[in-house]
């Protein structure tokens, strides 16, 4: 496709190890320069990639940056997206899209409004993982899929993130949180969904951090933290979906999804490879071998789909999808304040299979 895409990171918190380390093998984006709230971390970060270290008003502004990678906490990602945005810069950022909908949709529609894209984590649907799932539902290994489950259970980020602040206020939980990785993962198998019930709770008003240098101090909770419902397909399929930081431990598959002729045990959705498992009817369990999706991959791989795909056509990790995805989740957790099943108003097409292959631009 040409020259890379120039990328500026807002936000060089522990996620973004992740990307950085996806960039460093990747030709289709090259980073240019990064941002954070603090200076020292972001000149460390820049130092060690090669990139300049700006502040973020300097890094909005910067003509060398065409897209601005939004890894800042949830509640700020709308905010960073539309100044981004008028900059007349692409944006892709971590999941949720935002912290509510209002803001979710005021982002898309100042992209469409500017002629910019939006794109939005996770792409870890992009990998071999969930893409050999994919294709074995689409060339009917199950037969037609009947229903799925989706489960998350552990006892709470604040046992092992030094920050954990965020997780527990308006965009975070288990369902803001770890949702959007099995929504994703859920509506590129199965299609959009249409409506929801569901149910929730809030266990404790407190949370203890437990590793760093504020460990042992007190955080308040003011989400839910254990959130299950029943997502219907548009396809009438039907997901069972369970969330919750109030677990101990689980042995259940992640992700399994049934079918008149089969069933598929489908791998971990917050990482990008993995087994996948189909038992067809009369038969037994067997591994599926990589069918689909890119090798190796990791997060960031997104961002490269996004680079490789020309302007003006669809690409995998869209802001749509991540769009559709949080009304899913808004819309469980209000059927599980008011007992009564919602509406998921919004639609998205199934982003594009991915063929199995390295990385776009890759080496």
């Amino acid at each position: 496709m040409g020259q890379p895409l120039n990328i500026g990171i807002i936000g060089v918190g522990a996620i973004s190890g992740q990307y950085l380390a996806a960039f460093e093998r990747l030709d289709a984006v090259r980073l240019t320069a990064v941002a954070d709230l603090d200076e020292a971390r972001a000149k460390e970060v820049a130092d060690a990639h090669g990139a300049r270290a700006l502040t973020v008003d300097g890094l909005l502004a910067d003509p060398d940056v065409d897209l601005v990678l939004n890894l800042t906490i949830p509640a700020a990602h709308a905010d960073i997206a539309l100044k981004a945005i008028a900059a007349g810069k692409d944006v892709y950022g971590e999941k949720p899209l935002a912290a509510d909908l209002g803001d979710a949709k005021a982002v898309l529609d100042a992209a469409r409004e500017a002629g910019v894209r939006v794109g939005c984590a996770p792409d870890t649907v992009l990998g071999t993982g969930i893409q050999t799932a994919r294709k074995a539902v689409d060339d009917g290994l199950i037969g037609t899929p009947v229903a799925a489950t989706a489960s998350m259970l552990c006892p709470g980020h604040e046992r092992w993130h030094p920050n954990p602040d965020f997780y527990y206020v308006p965009g975070g939980g288990p369902l803001l949180d770890m949702g959007p990785y099995y929504v994703t993962a859920l509506v590129t198998l199965l299609g959009p969904v249409a409506s929801v019930v569901g149910a929730a709770s809030h266990t404790r008003d407190t949370r203890v951090i437990g590793s760093g240098p504020r460990a042992g101090e007190t955080i308040p909770v003011s989400v839910d933290t254990h959130v299950t419902g029943v997502l219907r397909h548009e396809s009438g399929a039907l997901s069972t979906l369970v969330m919750s930081f109030d677990s101990v431990a689980t042995r259940a598959s992640n992700i399994e999804i049934h079918g008149e002729t089969g069933s598929l045990i489908v791998p971990d959705p917050n990482h990008f490879d993995g087994d996948v498992q189909l038992h067809a009817l009369g038969g037994a369990w067997e591994t599926l071998p990589p069918s689909a999706g890119y090798r190796d991959a990791g997060r960031g791989y997104g961002v490269a789909d996004l680079a490789a795909t020309p302007p003006g056509e669809p690409f995998r990790a869209s802001g749509d999808l991540a769009y559709h995805v949080l009304e899913t989740m808004t819309a469980l957790l209000e059927a599980a304040h008011s007992g009564t099943a919602v509406t998921v108003e919004s639609t998205c097409d199934r982003p594009a299979p991915v063929p199995l292959q390295d990385a776009p631009g890759a080496d």
